[in-house]
């Protein structure tokens, strides 16, 4: 495969993987992925930036040899993650003039996952340049934008970013540079919130340093180059805000449909009081689609039925999974139908106390619905108004 140019001398030569079903045996991929890796030839050094993940290790070296690539000065490890990292081993065999560019974190990182040698690293500090004779490459240190390793490189004398896991997407491409559609934002998004939104104070904070750089393109390690760094860093600058939108998840798993009735009425009701609603079935519907919902949502509302004397195991993973990826939502509660007893919100609730909700008094039934509980769900519709009201959205 021949590699294509981006700008003076820099080039991708990553790799699409379009077949790849799911990434970290968690996230599901609706259109594959692709592990960018980008050439720098300078008039004294090449350096690569980034490498590639293993499986695919033989093609992209089979690349680089039909490319012409037969000597590497620098290998720079953004991140020590073995989709990026994990061809380095072979790498530095088949150079093993090369050195490889990191800093001390990621450092530590390689010599474990992947056994480099101590002396075949050298590591940087946060704004360390490094020349190529006609082109500088800049390190700058972005830790916790995904992993506590990550840096990004700045090529100065072409205004680029490279960034990482930051800024990216799991999306294929047959030309590099990224078009901007409906399609290829809802893959931003969805990475986003399954990646990066557990630690959107950092991506806040980075994302206005990149657009405070001016830079003239960004180049994520998944997903297209981005020509225009704004479209991808106002999508950022919405996910990354402290405040929602006037939105309400209703996620949920109703055994013999009272639950499911309790989530339907909370929706009409507060759709009638101008409250957006998305109701998200926990065992047939999309992990992805729940996760790009809690990058909006203000309020979550929980929905259970009770297994033997808890709440059904479905809720609990996704109270678990909403814990980890730290959504911006403020306000919760729950709604939930027995049979013959137990408890049935407090294994949620405690999950859920690491986000630090404002919880709104809970509706929990014993079998159907009764005129007393549609008046407590009444109840919460009206609460919930008052909450959305006091931080502006309604």
């Amino acid at each position: 495969m021949k590699f294509q140019e981006i700008k003076n001398n820099v080039y991708y030569c990553g790799l699409n993987d379009v077949d790849r079903p799911i990434f970290d045996e968690l996230i599901p991929l609706e259109h594959g992925t692709s592990y960018n890796s980008y050439l720098v030839k300078g008039s004294e050094k090449v350096a690569i930036i980034d490498t590639m993940y293993p499986p695919m290790s033989d093609e992209y070296l089979k690349n680089l040899d039909e490319n012409g690539v037969n000597k590497v000065d620098y290998i720079v490890a953004n991140h020590g993650e073995q989709d990026h990292s994990g061809t380095l081993p072979k790498m530095i065999e088949k150079y093993p003039d090369a050195k490889i560019i990191t800093n001390n974190t990621c450092k530590g990182n390689l010599m474990s996952m992947l056994f480099i040698p101590e002396d075949k690293i050298i590591t940087v500090q946060n704004e360390e340049e490094l020349s190529l004779g006609d082109k500088t490459l800049k390190f700058i240190l972005a830790p916790n934008v995904h992993w506590p390793d990550t840096m990004f490189t700045y090529i100065k004398e072409d205004n680029i970013l490279c960034t990482c896991d930051f800024l990216g997407a799991h999306y294929t491409f047959d030309d590099v540079f990224a078009v901007p559609s409906k399609e290829l934002e809802v893959s931003a998004k969805r990475y986003y919130a399954e990646i990066m939104m557990p630690f959107r104070v950092m991506c806040k904070k980075y994302t206005q340093m990149i657009k405070d750089m001016n830079v003239d393109m960004i180049l994520p390690s998944h997903g297209p180059v981005h020509k225009d760094p704004n479209y991808i860093l106002d999508l950022y600058t919405d996910w990354t805000s402290d405040l929602g939108k006037n939105l309400v998840l209703l996620p949920y798993v109703s055994m013999y449909g009272s639950t499911e009735e309790m989530i339907d009425y909370l929706s009409q009701e507060l759709n009638k009081k101008g409250i957006d609603t998305l109701k998200h079935d926990i065992v047939s519907g999309d992990l992805g689609d729940l996760a790009m919902a809690l990058v909006d949502g203000t309020t979550i509302v929980m929905g259970t039925s009770m297994v033997v004397a808890g709440p059904h195991p479905a809720s609990v993973n996704i109270a678990y999974i909403a814990s980890v990826l730290k959504p911006k939502a403020k306000f919760a509660s729950f709604v939930g139908s027995y049979g013959w007893g137990g408890k049935l919100f407090d294994i949620l609730g405690e999950i859920l106390s690491k986000l630090r909700l404002d919880v709104i008094e809970p509706v929990q039934v014993k079998g159907r619905i009764t005129k007393d509980d549609y008046a407590k769900l009444d109840a919460m519709v009206n609460a919930i108004v008052e909450k959305h009201k006091s931080v502006g959205l309604l």
